[in-house]
């Protein structure tokens, strides 16, 4: 059963496997606590073991799992990852609300002209959100 947060694809992410020299950058397509999926120009093959890095904060965030899916879907693939470490798991909840809060300031910005850096964005999302944020 899929436990992921849903963001919209925006958020950047790179990857690495075995079969690659260098981080490919693609796009974040949802993230949970035991694994994430994203958007790839190329198909990997399931068993991979593939490297991460989110570079919303820094340091990036950094993390190592195996793809557990890869599905065509139209003119890209959906590549899912299952963590294998379980200290993963807190860095991918501290990533989780950094993309609702990274959101959040687009979502203020839009609708109410503000302009907030990421210690008000945080602070007023924690506000809001954080007793309903999903444990």
């Amino acid at each position: 059963m899929r436990n992921f947060i849903r963001h919209p694809s925006d958020i950047p992410i790179e990857h690495k496997h075995s079969n690659s020299m260098e981080y490919t950058k693609e796009k974040l397509k949802n993230i949970g606590h035991g694994g994430l999926s994203f958007n790839s120009k190329v198909s990997i093959e399931t068993g991979t073991t593939i490297n991460l890095k989110i570079h919303l904060r820094k340091p990036a965030f950094k993390a190592t799992g195996i793809v557990t899916w890869c599905n065509k879907t139209g003119d890209h693939y959906e590549v899912g990852v299952t963590f294998n470490n379980e200290h993963t798991g807190f860095g991918v909840r501290m990533v989780e609300q950094i993309c609702h809060i990274e959101h959040y300031k687009r979502e203020i910005l839009k609708k109410e002209g503000r302009i907030l850096n990421g210690k008000e964005a945080a602070e007023e999302w924690i506000k809001k959100n954080a007793a309903a944020f999903p444990r």
